[in-house]
């Protein structure tokens, strides 16, 4: 009997060790899981610019609101820059495939590419063709969807390329919001040669110009044409608010959508009459 005790004993004993080391094991995966959530979100937000330009005739807001279950860091980015040798101001929004550090590095490669390359050409599709061309030449298997357009503020003309990324929404005075549905190519980084044609508007005074990607829009129970027509329907109610009162309207469309995924809003005010 004692003997059986004893064996007893030492099972339990030895099953509490497993127990123990299996524990520290998966506090340790979870440190290391947390400790690559922090070091890709420090990426994202330092490579997502903190103030963007104000030239005379231009208002532009931006928002970033994270994943809901905080668990993973998404892709999404913007950025808003000087065209160099031009009154025009360059806008890009986009969404990089993954959710990790190596998506969080590939996001700002494509924002240093963009930008680089936009200097050399003002041609909002050559600008796409060249950042796609780039990313194929880097051999990655990751891929972004982008808008970039080119505003003059001078004449009011949007010139917008789009690769793979979902449509913008335009709003002005005496028009309903709507749904821009430019043509556009595949996202960025899948295609060699792919081509992404330019197609112009004309931004009225006090008009918006609203890009934002699918996780403002999109969720597991919410259709993107909802989506969009929930976004065009506060556009429409609150055009004339300034751009950081649109922004903010907007990115809270996410909020119903119940997104698992990250999202980003950015907004373009011509001649914005408030401060």
């Amino acid at each position: 009997m004692n003997r059986r005790r004893t064996t007893s004993h030492e099972s339990t004993e030895e099953a509490l060790r497993s127990l123990g080391r299996l524990t520290a094991q998966i506090l340790e995966r979870i440190k290391l899981q947390q400790a690559r959530v922090e070091l890709a979100a420090a990426l994202q937000r330092h490579m997502l610019p903190t103030e963007l330009p104000t030239p005379p005739g231009l208002r532009a807001a931006a928002r970033y609101t994270p994943a809901r279950d905080g668990l993973d860091v998404g892709g999404d980015w913007y950025d808003v820059f000087a065209l160099p040798g031009t009154a025009s101001i360059g806008f890009a929004i986009g969404d990089v495939q993954g959710h990790d550090v190596e998506a969080a590095a590939f996001m700002g490669q494509v924002r240093t590419g963009l930008r680089a390359i936009a200097a050399a050409t003002c041609d909002p599709g050559e600008v796409l063709h060249g950042v796609n061309e780039l990313l194929i030449s880097m051999g990655t298997d990751l891929f972004t969807t982008c808008t970039f357009l080119r505003f003059d503020p001078a004449s009011g003309e949007l010139a917008c390329s789009r690769a793979g990324h979902v449509p913008a929404v335009r709003a002005s005075a005496g028009r309903p919001a709507e749904v821009v549905w430019d043509p556009g190519g595949l996202p960025l980084g899948i295609q060699p040669g792919e081509t992404y044609p330019v197609t112009r508007h004309l931004l009225t005074r006090a008009g918006a110009f609203v890009l934002f990607t699918d996780g403002v829009v999109e969720g597991p129970s919410y259709p993107i044409d909802r989506g969009l027509a929930e976004v065009s329907r506060l556009v429409g109610a609150g055009y004339d608010d300034d751009a950081e009162e649109l922004a903010a309207r907007v990115s809270k469309v996410a909020d119903r959508t119940g997104h698992c995924d990250d999202a980003a809003v950015l907004v373009l005010r011509h001649d914005d009459v408030r401060p």
